[in-house]
């Protein structure tokens, strides 16, 4: 592009939004344009806005996503959704380039494109190895557990902690850890399930840390209920030579403690302000069970920093422009 394209942030108040936005002012190989805060609302002021920039970054509730694309009359402008409203949509693609080869190129060709969730992100970059290359079948039963930091429930429950945090100095955490969606059906499952092509949704249990970022997602493998199961050397094979020739997605090394906090505990915010995702494998051959384990920021690489990775794609700019 002869000029610098143009980025409009619709809803760049919120949680993701602000975190884009910052990462954005901060450049100055493009324009952020900005709506007037009292007219957010305003669907005219809006469309205006949506149709004369190159790419608007939706970071607004689903619904409200699905009313902004029903804004757009421009056939140039390219839309990058960080809701969830269209990841598993028709005519959308799904922003994670490390998913599958030729996954980027997608990206990069694209009018509409959708940010991945920050749970699909870490089960994804741990799984989708496995049965891309056979080493799991489609039908294999999956257990996803994970816990998040707080900010992963947005500005709501952001603002609980803290204010529960300045009243209650000295006092015992307001959740220290807690599971929810015990009712199922969470909305990230329809994500997982499509993209990691297993037959059945995996069963998906998340819980909130009392941290404010991070994020781990763990997979366990019941090796033993396979006839000829693989060793945990020979997963861990497949998923680094998976990702071999990524920026943005790390595979430690078999076993790995080194980057164990004392040795011992896997630390979930280690990775903050990145834009990675750490894979870990674990196994022991003898029980045949292994876990896999994936470590990222559900601010950075789960949200923000992934939005600043597939802009960069979209736009034809260097990938890692603006990350960390």
């Amino acid at each position: 592009m002869t000029t610098k394209p143009k980025i409009f942030i619709d809803g760049e108040s919120g949680t993701t939004g602000l975190q884009i936005y910052s990462r954005l002012s901060q450049r100055d190989d493009i324009e952020l344009v900005s709506i007037d805060p009292s007219l957010r609302k305003d669907a005219t002021e809006r469309a205006k806005l949506i149709n004369a920039v190159d790419v608007i970054i939706l970071c607004l509730p689903d619904d409200a996503a699905r009313e902004a694309v029903n804004l757009v009359s421009s056939n140039t402008v390219k839309i990058l959704d960080a809701s969830s409203a269209h990841r598993t949509a028709k005519d959308w693609v799904y922003g994670f380039p490390e998913l599958n080869p030729g996954q980027r190129e997608k990206i990069a060709s694209a009018q509409y494109v959708s940010n991945p969730g920050c749970y699909p992100t870490g089960f994804l970059a741990c799984i989708r190895p496995l049965i891309a290359k056979g080493i799991l079948k489609s039908n294999f039963p999956i257990t996803v557990n994970a816990v998040s930091g707080y900010s992963g429930g947005g500005k709501n429950l952001i603002k609980q902690y803290h204010t529960f945090h300045e009243q209650e100095a000295g006092a015992e955490s307001l959740y220290p850890y807690g599971i929810y969606g015990l009712q199922f059906g969470h909305k990230h499952v329809k994500e997982m399930h499509h993209y990691s092509e297993l037959a059945l949704p995996p069963l998906f249990v998340p819980a909130v840390g009392d941290f404010e970022q991070g994020m781990l997602v763990q997979v366990p493998l019941p090796l033993g209920t396979l006839d000829n199961p693989p060793s945990g050397e020979v997963i861990h094979q497949v998923i680094l030579n998976y990702y071999q020739s990524e920026k943005f997605v790390q595979v430690a090394p078999f076993q790995d403690s080194t980057l164990l906090r004392d040795g011992t505990f896997l630390d979930a915010i280690a990775i903050n302000g990145t834009n990675i995702v750490q894979v870990f494998v674990f196994a022991n051959d003898t029980t045949k069970e292994a876990l896999l384990v994936a470590r990222l920021d559900n601010l950075g690489k789960g949200a923000s920093g992934a939005a600043i990775q597939n802009l960069n794609i979209m736009l034809g700019f260097p990938e890692e422009l603006g990350l960390l």
